[in-house]
């Protein structure tokens, strides 16, 4: 008896695009970082945003990597209001980078792959109601 389910093995294939993505664009071949950079800056976006505006980017994402942007979330505690600083301080705390250049190359990493999978209309200004990355002090980290 086979019992492979399609949806299970699309969505697991879809989430290592996107760690292969990520690590392309920060430019390592460590897997495991990628993925830890992923994880990092999904949560960091989810933490920042209004809760109805993490749920409508959540909606957006394939399966697994929505289970990872909703891993160990506390919606009674968002939005956090989080400067660029402390924003980058959280990704390279959580990624285990070393440095603030190191932090927003991986921001830079993360947002361009998912402007590039989902479409500017999940990740643009209206969509994240001004939180990220448009917001002024955030633009420098656009891809």
């Amino acid at each position: 008896m086979d019992h492979q389910l399609d949806v299970i093995d699309r969505t697991v294939a879809k989430t290592y695009e996107w760690v292969h993505q990520v690590a392309e664009r920060d430019d390592f071949d460590d897997l495991n970082r990628a993925y830890h950079v992923l994880r990092a800056v999904l949560h960091a976006l989810r933490d920042r945003v209004e809760p109805n505006v993490a749920a409508h980017v959540a909606a957006q994402l394939p399966l697994l990597v929505r289970g990872i942007f909703y891993e160990g979330w506390d919606p009674a505690k968002t939005p956090m209001r989080m400067s660029l600083t402390e924003f980058l301080s959280r990704v390279e705390k959580e990624a285990g980078l070393k440095g603030t250049s190191e932090a927003e190359k991986a921001v830079r990493a993360v947002m361009a792959v998912c402007r590039a999978e989902l479409g500017e209309g999940t990740l643009g200004d209206q969509a994240l109601g001004g939180s990220y990355p448009t917001t002024s002090e955030f633009s420098s980290l656009a891809p």
